[in-house]
């Protein structure tokens, strides 16, 4: 095997140690802030609260990406032509993937808080009036009041729950504001972060795909050239 073609496995092969590292941590940074998030309980059940979504998703692409970059590590070391095509197809499948995730977020920003924002609008229409249903579990996680304020519960002739509050609902000082507005105000901020981490992921990306598509066309070179199958 000549010098360069050595030289690129073995970039590739730490390029990917790298990367599952970052996987690895951002699949431990997920869990970190679901943990944070915590759960609701609605009704004797448990479950992850609308702001849950990131985190989740933050853990899977993790998972997604040590996965891919093992794949890559396995066939940088092994010079495994099959390995490293599989690896850098993956990484070309990943690659538009999240480019045409962040090209809708930019794009369709608008659509997008108003699909939000119909969340709330139909959990609120078909909330429990009981204190202690779903509604009620949304505004403790996401601590926020009605659809678009206190004054929801106060127009249809209710006390406001103390999910709405930050201790006495007495004090006005201590209710918190609208669901709707909170939840995208949450997401947005979130997405925008996703946005820039995206596009560093994708420059990444992009960077291993050439390497990996480098290293299988030598590698198959010089088995051909040498009579090696």
């Amino acid at each position: 095997m000549d010098c360069g073609t050595s030289m690129v496995k073995y970039i590739l092969f730490i390029f990917n140690t790298i990367v599952s590292i970052v996987g690895i941590l951002g699949i431990v940074y997920g869990v970190l802030i679901l943990k944070t998030i915590g759960t609701i309980e609605v009704n004797g059940q448990v479950g992850f609260p609308p702001q849950a979504i990131l985190p989740i998703g933050l853990i899977t692409l993790g998972s997604i990406v040590v996965f891919i970059s093992f794949l890559g590590c396995c066939g940088a070391i092994r010079e495994s032509v099959c390995m490293t095509m599989s690896y850098a197809v993956f990484l070309l499948v990943l690659l538009i993937l999240q480019l045409t995730l962040i090209v809708l977020l930019y794009t369709q920003k608008e659509t997008y808080e108003n699909a939000l924002g119909e969340v709330i609008d139909n959990a609120w229409e078909h909330r429990d009036k009981t204190e202690g249903g779903v509604y009620n579990g949304m505004e403790r996680a996401l601590k926020c009041c009605g659809r678009t304020g206190p004054a929801d519960y106060i127009t249809n002739f209710q006390t406001l729950p103390s999910s709405c509050c930050e201790g006495s609902c007495l004090n006005p000082a201590n209710v918190y504001g609208g669901c709707r507005e909170k939840l995208i105000s949450i997401m947005s901020g979130n997405s925008e972060t996703a946005r820039y981490i995206g596009l560093g992921l994708i420059a990444v990306e992009l960077v291993g795909f050439i390497f990996a598509c480098c290293l299988a066309n030598n590698v198959r070179n010089y088995k051909r050239r040498n009579g090696v199958y």
